[in-house]
């Protein structure tokens, strides 16, 4: 049998993902190439019949879900809980913790699992990781004295760079604010390392999730879906 591509990975973990929801759940909506996989499939469970209520993390989530015809909460802030999450990830360790972020929606993405009951993480066989650190952790800050902050944090051993848009300016998230993409190599101690940045006066928010996912979902080249709950 062929090795499967990233992107039929992704769909698999996709697929797999989507049988965890049940009639009348309230699902959060993950954002990026991957969690739409899932949304386009929960759009066709829509469409089939299945009553869902979604919670989008960012703006293009939202748009997405809307065109779709996925109905949304009016108001996030009337919700006290989340029955699911699906979101993807940038890299995810032995412990599950993870990088995301890469998306620019880290903060929302936060907000929205931790109101959540259980976290499902989707992810193609090279998100895996033995430690955190190949991938950047993406950081929010207000714009604010942005560059004092940056230096603060070069100064925790980050090689740093603001992120900018693809026709150049600074990235804006969706909470007006920019996004420092910080490399760190390997990541001895997560969280640790996600306290300490997070104390940081101007920080809003880091892209390392500790003790947020309850399941990670992984595509695999040879046909699979592997399944990593937490302990």
């Amino acid at each position: 049998m062929p090795k499967l591509s990233i992107v039929e990975q992704k769909q698999m973990a996709a697929a797999a993902a989507v049988e965890f929801v049940e009639n009348k759940m309230i699902v959060g909506l993950g954002t990026g190439s991957t969690s739409e996989f899932a949304i386009r499939l929960l759009a066709e469970k829509v469409k089939a019949g299945l009553k869902i209520v979604g919670v989008p993390s960012s703006i293009t989530t939202e748009k997405l879900a809307r065109r779709l015809k996925i109905p949304l909460v009016s108001d996030f802030g009337v919700i006290t809980k989340i029955d699911v999450t699906i979101d993807g990830a940038d890299e995810v360790d032995p412990q599950l913790n993870l990088i995301k972020g890469g998306g620019g929606a880290l903060t929302r993405e936060k907000i929205v699992a931790s109101r959540s009951e259980r976290v499902i993480i989707i992810v193609d066989e090279k998100k895996l990781v033995q430690r955190l650190g190949k991938f950047s952790v993406p950081v929010e800050v207000v714009p604010f004295g942005w560059r004092s902050t940056m230096e603060i944090l070069r100064s925790f051993g980050a090689r740093t760079k603001l992120r900018e848009k693809t026709r150049g300016g600074a990235f804006q998230t969706d909470n007006g604010n920019y996004i420092i993409d910080c490399a760190f190599g390997k990541i001895k101690k997560p969280p640790q390392l996600a306290e300490q940045l997070k104390n940081l006066v101007g920080v809003v928010e880091v892209g390392l999730f500790i003790d947020r996912a309850d399941l990670v979902l992984v595509g695999r080249s040879r046909g699979r879906v592997d399944e990593k709950w937490a302990a």
